[in-house]
């Protein structure tokens, strides 16, 4: 027994470096093709005190940014049952349309900003099964109304469907399925994105639902269960190795869709002060994320923190980082 039980830790012991090494040591070559987007929300534009529209002409004219990540909200696309309103989401896709660029659509119950879940008011009183009915509604207005728009490159459905967080009902792959198969059957053209937190798990989940796997990427956060910042220890090849896992398994690419260019403190940032948004990001730490996403060999990174980098410059003078964000999409 002495002698099986040895040989079980030995196998153990060297299973576990192999894993080590596997996700923690090398150096990926750079993409050489490298391509780089910017999320953009009019919901939190405004919640910076901007004019929305501005922002997002900033970033196609001024900026110009050719690939943009934007959000069909459910609580302004339907804020009345069936009574629908695409004014703010048409005039989006229309100047990406005029401006050759290219749109990853993100449509849900759960999408980006918080509180994730941007449900209207009518839906509250309703049952799971009678909201989610209305959502695969919402979900195939969207698509039909879209799907021939040039600037429409693919779908995000869900934004970290299987992540329990935010202001969200309960994690749930069955009804995802159902999300993910009716956009199918309507737009056969167009990849579908399914996206996962970057840091933890191994996106087998993405991939077993998505065309193509959206990932996050955050270098320093606050951590409200240690009342603390916290920096991810994490070297760019354990996102590479966990690509290339993805390729190999299941034969299909991973895109950045969330990289980090904002701060992110212990409250929402309308509530923290300037100083304290700087301790997770300034110029340095934003060359330094840059730096990073491209040591990862990853080749597609779309930026979270446009509309904050706006902000920046127009209300407090200080255009220094949408300065070097520029010198991605020259």
């Amino acid at each position: 027994m002495k002698r099986i039980t040895k040989i079980i830790l030995w196998t153990l012991g060297i299973l576990l470096l192999a894993l080590f090494c596997f996700f923690f040591v090398g150096s990926p070559q750079p993409a050489e093709d490298m391509k780089w987007g910017v999320n953009f929300s009019k919901k939190h534009s405004q919640d910076l005190g901007l004019d929305w529209k501005e922002n997002y002409n900033a970033l196609l004219e001024d900026l110009e940014a050719d690939h943009l990540k934007i959000v069909a909200y459910w609580d302004w696309v339907e804020p009345q049952k069936d009574q629908y309103n695409f004014e703010n989401l048409d005039w989006q896709v229309k100047r990406a349309n005029e401006e050759n660029a290219k749109l990853l659509l993100v449509m849900g119950q759960r999408v980006p900003r918080w509180p994730e879940c941007h449900f209207p008011g009518w839906v509250e009183d309703l049952s799971k099964q009678e909201r989610e009915k209305e959502l695969l509604e919402l979900i195939e207005k969207i698509t039909k109304r879209y799907e021939d728009e040039p600037s429409i490159w693919a779908w995000q459905v869900e934004n970290e469907p299987f992540f329990p967080f935010g202001e969200c009902p309960d994690p749930d792959e069955s009804f995802l399925r159902e999300e993910v198969n009716l956009v199918k059957e309507i737009d056969s053209q167009h990849p579908i994105v399914v996206t996962e937190s970057g840091e933890f798990p191994l996106w087998i989940k993405a991939a077993r639902f998505g065309d193509i796997v959206g990932t996050t990427l955050y270098r320093e956060v606050w951590f409200e269960e240690m009342s603390m910042y916290f920096k991810y220890p994490f070297p760019p090849v354990f996102y590479q190795r966990k690509a290339k896992l993805i390729d190999w398994l299941f034969d299909k690419k991973v895109i950045n869709v969330e990289m980090q260019t904002e701060p992110w403190g212990p409250k929402l940032m309308y509530d923290i002060s300037l100083e304290e948004q700087k301790k997770t990001m300034n110029l340095e730490q934003f060359k330094k994320n840059i730096n990073y996403a491209r040591r990862t060999g990853l080749d597609t990174f779309y930026l979270w923190g446009s509309e904050w980098w706006y902000w920046l410059k127009v209300e407090h003078d200080q255009p220094q980082i949408w300065n070097e964000a520029k010198k991605l999409f020259k």
